[in-house]
C-alpha cells in the first residue's frame, strides 16, 4: 500500500515542470498539502492549477525570495514538514576558455547557493518543532566519468558540491530530529536533458524519483538519512530492511576507496 502523507506540508522547488512537477503530483496524490516554486509565474500558475497546489514564484538564488516563499507557504498551508530541493539549471556546453564567467558562476548560484538558502530557510522551524525532512535532488553527473569533451564544467561540479552539502547537513541536523536525503532521479527526460542527449538516450522512467521521494517523506527510511539513493538503481524497500548493514558498511555513499 502506498504511503499516506495526509497532513504533511511540502515545499517543492522547481515544481513548475519536469521532476519537480511530477514529485508535487505524487505528494498531492498522497494527501500532502503542496507548494511549488519556479521563476516563471505563468508556467507555475498553470502547474499549480493542474495539481491543486499553492504557487509561489521566486528565484531560489535570492535570499529575500526564498524567505518570502517559505513565509507564504507556511501562512497558507502551515509549517513546512518536507522540503524537496529540486530546482537547478545546467551550464552552457562551451569550452572553459571560451565560457562567460558570469554564466558559469550562475550555475553555482542556483544549484549550490539556492539549495543552501532553501534548506537554511526551513531549518529554524523544523529545529523548533524537532522534526522535518529534506530531500536534495542530486545528479549522477557529480561522480560519473567525464566522457564528453566540451561538456559544461559548471553543472557537474556544482552537483558534486550539492551532494557533499547534503551529506554534511544530514549529520549536522540529525540530533534535532531532521532527516536529510540525497537522491539521484536517474536520467529523466526533461527540457534540460533532452536538448543534450536526444530521444534515444537510456531514459529513466519519470515516475521512479517521485515514488522514492514519497517513501522518504513517509519517515520509514529515516535511518538512511545522509545516504545517496538512486531512484532507478536502488530498491529503497530493500535498503530500509537492511539499514543496519548499510550504516555499518558505509554503503550508498560516494567515497574514494584504496
Amino acid at each position: 500500500m502506498a504511503d499516506d502523507l495526509t497532513g504533511t506540508v511540502a515545499l517543492v522547488t522547481g515544481g513548475g515542470r519536469g521532476i519537480g512537477f511530477n514529485t508535487a503530483r505524487e505528494l498531492t496524490e498522497a494527501g500532502a498539502r503542496v507548494a511549488i516554486t519556479a521563476r516563471s509565474s505563468d508556467q507555475l500558475d498553470q502547474a499549480a492549477s493542474e495539481l491543486g497546489a499553492l504557487a509561489v514564484a521566486g528565484d531560489i538564488s535570492r535570499e529575500d525570495d526564498v524567505a518570502r516563499m517559505v513565509d507564504e507557504t507556511e501562512r497558507s498551508l502551515g509549517p513546512i514538514d518536507l522540503l524537496i530541493a529540486n530546482a537547478g539549471i545546467g551550464g552552457a556546453d562551451a569550452p572553459t576558455a571560451e565560457s562567460n564567467p558570469g554564466e558559469w558562476w550562475h550555475v553555482y548560484e542556483v544549484n549550490v547557493l539556492g539549495t543552501y538558502l532553501c534548506c537554511r530557510a526551513v531549518l529554524p522551524g523544523m529545529i523548533g518543532r524537532g522534526r522535518g525532512r529534506i530531500v536534495v535532488v542530486g545528479s549522477g553527473a557529480s561522480y560519473l566519468p567525464v566522457s564528453v569533451a566540451g561538456a559544461s564544467t559548471s553543472y557537474a561540479p556544482s552537483k558534486a558540491a550539492v551532494g557533499r552539502f547534503a551529506e554534511n547537513l544530514a549529520v549536522e541536523v540529525a540530533p534535532q530530529g531532521i532527516a536529510v536525503f540525497l537522491i539521484s532521479p536517474g536520467l529523466v527526460q526533461t527540457d534540460l536533458t533532452s536538448a543534450r542527449l536526444g530521444p534515444d538516450a537510456p531514459w529513466t522512467p519519470p515516475e521512479l524519483a517521485p515514488g522514492l521521494i514519497r517513501v522518504l517523506a513517509s519517515g520509514r527510511a529515516d535511518r538512511l538519512a545522509g545516504r545517496y539513493l538512486h531512484a532507478e538503481h536502488d530498491d529503497v524497500e530493500q535498503l530500509i530492511g537492511r539499514a543496519d548493514d548499510v550504516i555499518e558498511q558505509d554503503l550508498n555513499s560516494i567515497r574514494l576507496r584504496r
